[in-house]
């Protein structure tokens, strides 16, 4: 009897490692820290395994849209997981906004960056860094807010352009800019602030960046797939994504 029931065990332990699955998924750069979060809770509860691909929203749409194997895409926008929506490479119905985003001023320098964005005006700088326009929704805000400041065309030649916003971030943290336009989540690491100065751009200089999560064609039958769009509105999730500096839209 004993030894029977040794092996119903093994066999139910059997059957759960067969139920674990993989995730594929395509992260915008800005989130890739609170997704490492997300990654271990969501790999701890359910036994299902992540493995992350970090990059720029339209690079990945480039990729997703030439085959690439994701089975989730988290971007850094709205417009591009609809555009893909509208393309036929995301599951109908199935976006959500997991994540809007906050734009920072930042330097590794203390008191470099006042309360409000001034030292744009004043230059006194040689290198402002942002993410690649054309590629990231964080650098397009950021030249809106340069734009709507009036002093665009007069920092022009100091703009030093990274890939993603992680390299605008790289650009900063590494001294090669004085100072750039990043997302706030990057300032913090296990909920403490990196540290230097930074000015939390108004929302009336840009548009709201909301990043949307989507199900690709690839993972709609993927039960590890469905399982992370799910456990991403759960308020466990919730409330590792507001830690990190996001705000999530009402419900």
């Amino acid at each position: 009897m004993k030894r029977f029931g040794f092996l119903l065990v093994l066999l139910f332990s059997s059957a759960g490692v067969a139920r674990a699955g993989e995730v594929i998924v395509a992260v915008a750069a800005n989130f890739i820290a609170p997704m490492q979060a997300l990654a271990a809770e969501f790999e701890r509860e359910s036994g299902h395994k992540l493995i992350l691909s970090s990059g720029a929203s339209g690079q990945f749409y480039a990729q997703i849209k030439n085959g690439a194997p994701f089975d989730v895409f988290l971007s850094a926008d709205s417009a591009t997981p609809a555009r893909l929506e509208a393309e036929g490479k995301v599951v109908s119905g199935s976006r959500f906004t997991y994540a809007i985003g906050t734009l920072v001023l930042w330097s590794r320098k203390k008191d470099f960056v006042d309360n409000d964005g001034e030292v744009l005006k004043k230059r006194g700088f040689l290198h402002l860094a942002i993410a690649d326009p054309a590629k990231s929704p964080y650098g397009a805000a950021a030249v809106t807010t340069l734009k709507k400041l009036g002093v665009h065309d007069a920092l022009r030649g100091k703009l030093v352009t990274g890939n993603n916003i992680a390299q605008a971030h790289q650009f900063v943290s590494t001294g090669n800019a004085e100072l750039g336009f990043v997302s706030l989540s990057q300032l913090y690491k296990n909920g403490r602030f990196t540290g230097g100065s930074f000015w939390r751009v108004p929302e009336t200089l840009h548009d709201p960046i909301l990043q949307d999560a989507a199900l690709l064609h690839k993972g709609r039958n993927n039960p590890a797939a469905n399982a992370l769009m799910n456990f991403l509105q759960e308020a466990k999730a919730v409330t590792i994504i507001e830690s990190y500096g996001y705000r999530l839209p009402p419900k």
